[in-house]
């Protein structure tokens, strides 16, 4: 059975997992330019980030669960 985080752990995490995609993918598309593509807006990439946050939100709060189990099972 997977770990499951609860709402509030992850209305919590969302912001911090919507700017770190957002960050990533601007970042990211810095990188690109030297394959000729253009460079995303800050404003391109938060909305882009946004809901990309859902699934990072999700994944870290699933391991956070997980750290949470062991550390009460030791």
């Amino acid at each position: 059975m997977t770990d499951r985080p609860s709402w509030r752990l992850l209305a919590a995490l969302y912001p911090f997992g919507a700017g770190a995609a957002a960050v990533n993918l601007f970042f990211a598309s810095l990188i690109t330019q030297a394959l000729g593509w253009r460079v995303l807006t800050p404003y391109e990439a938060l909305v882009w980030g946004l809901p990309l946050g859902i699934p990072a939100s999700w994944y870290f709060g699933r391991h956070i669960v997980r750290l949470i189990k062991e550390a009460e099972r030791r």
